[in-house]
């Protein structure tokens, strides 16, 4: 007698995360294939939405793999199941995605080139041997070329290559690893390359244009190379001639430039790297990674002048792992603008913006739906690293809010570093970086940034967060949308949410907010600010003392203004003596004018806290920067000189009310800098004084609040240095800290803030 048939099961499940672009279809297929299971799987707008039946035991094992073995660059945030009547299916499909509801599925960050594609790329047995845009559903585009959700070749940039026979045999076949990999393609069907001059002559295709770009490079030539996410300029990093010309064409005076280099090994070459920054190489996201130079290293001085770091990353397509095999040394690979305009990412913009610039072009025929430049990310010694620059290969990863947004909700972010957030329910996320808005061509790509996302993630903002300042482009553009409302946040109290949310706190929390400028609650400029305060509101608890910023924005591009100012507020005169390093760069009558101006005041000389201020004066008393070229000139070049034997430290009163007054500092500064102190000395004084008022004025507001929390954000906290020597000083003192990790500590993260803050008061 046979044994009884064991009754059959069938569960539906709802899986939520990212779990399109990543193989995770394919992975549902093989195991349930695994388990011997029947049904199918499926996309649809929230994510993935399958059904499983058969034994019971058999259905419960697979329910407890599912989110366990899932591919590795899936996230499941939530499986949720629920029985259905069995229907006696026989087989297990994929089925085409559904569509037509709300969208609310991760859409994934583009990612690095896996080992897998590689072997096949350099494999000269295999039909991909040098085609330069291998990929698998474990690599390659995603955000950058998705158009919509769900997350299906028709709404990719793709769409227009047909699959030959065998790229589809792949696709259908759920044993390779290309199954439903959606940018699926090969020499027969997919993009192609091709090299022209700026005139638009065609001077090779496919192969013959890898290889004559990289005999271009070699020869000292610039080319434009249309990448990932937009176009790069490359030239030889060792060539001090190309990479001079680049620097002349482009119009950027100072300002690094990143490296792309072809391993580990040749980053070596170039850089220091301890075990957190080759971490941060290798990672998928393949960030521009700032590290220590090396003696010697194959750099031209143009490269990064007057800068003790580089920043370098590794190849993350096919095509740069080709163009750095062939070039056979490190590259310039800089974002292909100029100046501070956004990156070009379509061809007819890039022929007409950068033939000025490059004197080749390498260009392919697969659109790129949305510009994403280079992310940046830093490694500071035994804290986690810090993003400057948040964009390809982070975005669009959403980040949890830890106040639910009752409505669906929109923030505008800054002026500079510009991103944007859309937010419902409790995720936001936060837009690629932007730029300076004041630049027509970057205020273009902050709207359509917006519009995509809306789109992308079924956001129609009811609510509208802004800074205060009324003349960023950013808070124009929020007044200007209809039937929202408006919710305005303080500059610093973004900074401050920011960085308590994305830890998952509501606060409060006592934070040390110091940065370049924001607009304050009382009209003046702060920026270097200690606040008291949570998600839903904050006080002003102490600052740096205020001085006179003379000649306003001139001020910020001229840190000999900021030397005299606080020269003159810390001797009480009314015209200090120009320091023996200013002189030769700043005429008398001049000094004269910009003292007596800020003794004076008024409104062309407004009142500010800032502590950027703080470090251009000190970097100009120095003699490293009389004017700048780019935003944290100054400081960056002070923070690089510093002395890391140095032990010393300048006295930095804090007044009971806890103000933070460095006229004596910058006595201090004036003394030894006059007696022949070397600079790296003064500085590593300097930024030992700041750390050390700043943790004894927190520590002195946690006492008299209760709290045990202290938040150190704002972009001077890029500052690895002032950054771990204050943190160090709290956490000695019994105090927790926190600083931003999953978004920049700069104007980068004010839009997350003040979505926070925004879903917090309801």
């Amino acid at each position: 007698m046979s044994a009884p048939a064991v009754a059959r099961v069938r569960v539906r499940a709802r899986v939520e995360g990212t779990v399109q672009g990543v193989g995770f279809r394919p992975y549902v297929f093989r195991l349930a294939g695994d388990l011997g299971l029947d049904g199918f799987v499926s996309n649809d707008e929230r994510g993935v939405v399958l059904e499983v039946e058969g034994a019971p035991e058999a259905v419960r094992r697979f329910l407890d793999r599912l989110p366990r073995e899932a591919p590795a660059l899936a996230a499941v945030d939530r499986v949720r199941s629920e029985p259905v009547a069995p229907r006696g299916s026989a087989g297990f499909a994929i089925v085409q995605s559904a569509r037509g509801g709300e969208p609310a599925a991760a859409v994934t960050p583009d990612t690095a080139t896996c080992d897998a594609c590689l072997a096949e790329l350099f494999d000269p047995a295999d039909r991909r041997y040098r085609y330069p845009f291998v990929n698998c559903t474990d690599c390659g585009p995603r955000f950058t070329i998705v158009r919509a959700v769900p997350y299906d070749r028709p709404l990719t940039t793709m769409a227009g290559f047909a699959m030959c026979p065998a790229c589809r045999a792949e696709y259908d076949d759920p044993r390779d690893r290309r199954f439903h990999a959606q940018p699926n393609a090969c020499p027969s069907c997919g993009p192609a390359v091709q090299l022209v001059g700026v005139d638009g002559a065609q001077l090779g295709v496919r192969d013959a244009a890898l290889r004559a770009t990289a005999a271009a490079l070699d020869a000292g030539r610039i080319v434009a190379i249309k990448g990932l996410g937009g176009f790069h300029l490359a030239c030889r990093a060792d060539d001090e001639v190309a990479v001079a010309r680049l620097r002349a064409r482009k119009h950027r005076e100072d300002r690094p430039f990143a490296l792309m280099a072809a391993n580990v090994a040749a980053a070596r070459e170039l850089v220091d790297l301890r075990p957190a920054e080759e971490a941060l190489l290798r990672g998928r996201q393949r960030p521009i990674v700032i590290a220590a130079r090396r003696a010697g290293a194959a750099a031209a001085p143009s490269v990064a002048p007057r800068c003790a770091e580089l920043g370098v990353m590794l190849p993350y397509t096919p095509l740069h792992h080709l163009l750095l095999a062939d070039a056979g040394g490190p590259l310039v690979m800089t974002s292909g603008n100029v100046s501070d305009e956004p990156i070009a990412y379509r061809d007819a913009d890039a022929r007409e913006r950068l033939a000025p610039i490059a004197d080749l072009l390498l260009l392919h025929d697969r659109p790129i739906h949305v510009r994403a430049d280079d992310s940046v990310i830093r490694a500071v010694p035994a804290r986690a690293p810090v993003l400057l620059r948040r964009s390809r290969g982070y975005v669009p990863g959403s980040v949890a809010l830890p106040h639910p947004a009752a409505r669906p909700l929109l923030a505008c972010g800054a002026e500079l570093k510009s991103t944007f957030c859309v937010a419902k329910g409790g995720r936001a996320w936060v837009g690629h970086h932007i730029g300076d808005l004041r630049h027509e061509e970057t205020l273009r790509a902050f709207t359509e940034g917006i519009a995509h996302f809306e789109a992308l993630f079924a956001v129609a903002p009811e609510v509208v967060a802004h800074d205060l300042h009324p003349n960023y482009l950013s808070t124009a553009y929020a007044v200007e949308r209809d039937g929202v409302e408006l919710a305005g946040v303080q500059h610093h109290h973004a900074h401050l949410a920011a960085c308590l949310a994305e830890h998952g706190e509501e606060g409060p929390a006592v934070g040390a907010i110091y940065d370049g400028s924001g607009l304050g609650t009382d009209g003046t400029v702060w920026g270097g600010e200690l606040l008291v305060g949570g998600l839903d509101g904050f006080q002003r608890a102490g600052h740096l003392r205020a001085v006179r910023l003379p000649g306003g924005d001139q001020a910020v591009r001229q840190p000999w203004r900021m030397a005299c100012t606080w020269l003159a507020e810390a001797l009480d005169a009314d015209v200090p003596p120009v320091p023996a390093p200013l002189a030769p760069a700043v005429d008398a009558a001049r000094w004269r004018a910009v003292a007596r101006l800020a003794r004076r005041g008024g409104v062309a000389a407004p009142e500010t806290t800032s502590a950027g201020r703080l470090f251009d004066a000190v970097g100009g008393l120095c003699g490293l920067r009389a004017t700048v070229t780019y935003e944290g000139q100054a400081a960056a070049e002070l923070e690089a000189r510093c002395d890391p034997h140095e032990r010393g430290a300048y006295p930095l009163d804090v007044t009971p009310a806890c103000v933070l007054d460095p006229r004596e500092t910058v006595l201090a500064v004036a003394r030894d800098v006059a007696a022949g102190v070397p600079a790296g000395v003064v500085s590593a004084r300097f930024h030992r004084a700041l750390a050390g008022a700043t943790a004894r004025a927190c520590a002195s507001l946690a006492a008299a609040r209760g709290l045990e929390l202290v938040v150190l954000s704002g972009g001077v906290f890029q500052n690895a240095r002032l950054l771990v020597a204050t943190a160090a000083r709290l956490e000695a003192a019994g105090l927790r800290v926190l600083v931003p990790e999953r978004l920049p500590p700069n104007d980068g993260g004010i839009s997350y803030g003040q979505a926070a803050v925004a879903a917090a008061r309801g």
